[in-house]
Order: structure tokens, then sequence, then C-alpha cells
């Protein structure tokens, strides 16, 4: 499926979030994944309409599934350099920002920059859609916050990201809609797994997790397995 194709399917308008001083709070400014094909709006909000639910559901559906493959040759350094700023099919490239900090400031809430710098973020508040709590950043605690690749780099190589050209692994390790700044335990303990697997503690917002992880997986023309299908259904009953 095409990436207009399945925006076509998806309901809702994009919102563009300023990347730079944004001081909105995540929850308040987040919005059904359902509208969010850019990924430009911060965090993940709870789909609990019945109508969003079987939008959701109908996207899920479209998912090719097939068996998971080896991990042959699999390293970060398979898609590129470690949050580039080239990725030329993305919203935020070359911006002179790493994609890393693009996103916290895409997040995050009362954000101080390094003296000098537009670009380099040292202090943030988050409200961590994966858990809910908050977290008080500094850059002293680097890990407290990790920019989480919603369908894991290491599944996405698994289920065919091996044969991509290259072009097409940096766009999809840097794209806005694949990254979700959260809490780093929580990311950690998710690792390279889909969605039969791991899901965010935070029950509230499984549907709009699996959802997004849906998006990512059509817009790169990505199967899922179908245990990993059968999850994400359910996560949207």
């Amino acid at each position: 499926m095409s990436t207009k194709d399945a925006v076509a399917i998806l309901a809702g308008a994009v919102l563009v979030v300023s990347l730079l001083g944004n001081t909105k709070t995540p929850q308040a400014t987040a919005a059904s994944p359902l509208g969010n094909t850019a990924g430009t709006r911060p965090g993940l909000a709870p789909i609990t309409s019945a109508a969003d639910k079987a939008d959701a559901r109908a996207l899920i559906s479209r998912l090719t599934t097939k068996g998971r493959g080896p991990g042959t040759g699999y390293e970060r350094t398979k898609y590129g350099t470690n949050w580039a700023d080239t990725a030329d099919s993305v919203p935020y490239a070359h911006n002179g920002c790493r994609t890393r900090d693009d996103l916290l400031a895409r997040d995050g809430t009362d954000i101080t920059y390094r003296p000098g710098s537009h670009c380099e973020i040292i202090a943030l508040r988050l409200t961590d859609p994966y858990t809910g709590r908050t977290i008080n950043w500094h850059k002293n605690k680097a890990d407290e916050i990790q920019v989480d690749h919603i369908v894991p780099l290491a599944y996405a190589w698994h289920m065919g990201a091996n044969h991509w050209p290259m072009t097409k692994r940096v766009d999809f390790a840097n794209d806005p809609l694949e990254l979700l700044p959260v809490d780093g335990a929580a990311n950690e303990q998710k690792d390279a797994s889909g969605p039969a697997s791991w899901l965010p503690p935070q029950h509230t917002i499984r549907c709009a997790y699996v959802t997004r992880f849906a998006q990512v997986a059509v817009k790169y023309d990505l199967p899922v397995t179908k245990a990993d299908k059968a999850s994400m259904l359910a996560q949207c009953r």
C-alpha cells in the first residue's frame, strides 16, 4: 500500500506543531493517532469512541503478515548514523538539529536549551505516554527519557527491512511518526518486541499505541507477524 492510500483511510487533519519553543502540555495537544500521519503531534491520546476504534481496526486489518525472519546482519548502523539529520523525506530534516532533539522539543514542556544552541535540549518535563508518569528530565540523567522506535528497528529488520535500500532505512529510523520520547525503563523493557509480546503499561493508550504501530507499518509496506496483528486488533475492541 502506498503512503497516499494509507493517509486516505485515516481520519482527521494533521496539526503541525512547532519544534522550537513548544510550551503546550503533551496531553493537551496530543490528538488521536488516527489523524497524526505526519508524526508532528506530541504524545499519544486514548482512542475511546466506537467510530475511532472501528477506523483503527480497519487500518490494522490491512496489514499483511509473515513469519519473523532471521536477524542475520542486523546492527544499528544499518539504519544510518544515530539520529541523523539527513533523512530527506521526513518533516524535520536538514534543520541542523539531531532527530532526538527534534522529538524532545515536539513532546516536552518547560524546555531549556544549552546556552547558544537552538537545538540541544538539556532539561524538560515530559508526560510519559507509556506509564503516565511525569518526568522532570535533565541531560545528566539522559537515559531517563529515551526516544522509542514504535516499530523497533530490529523488528523491522526481521520483517523485511534488511532488503530495503539504505535511504529508506534512514528515513524509517528518523521518521517522527515512528518516534516517541518515553520513560527509559519502559523502553528498555520493550526492547525489540512486537505488540504480542509487549504493550505500554498504561492500558488507556494501548489502542493508540497499536494504531501508531500500524500506521508506520502501512507507510513503509512492512508486514507484521500474525500474533502481533491479532494482539493489535484486540486492543481496539
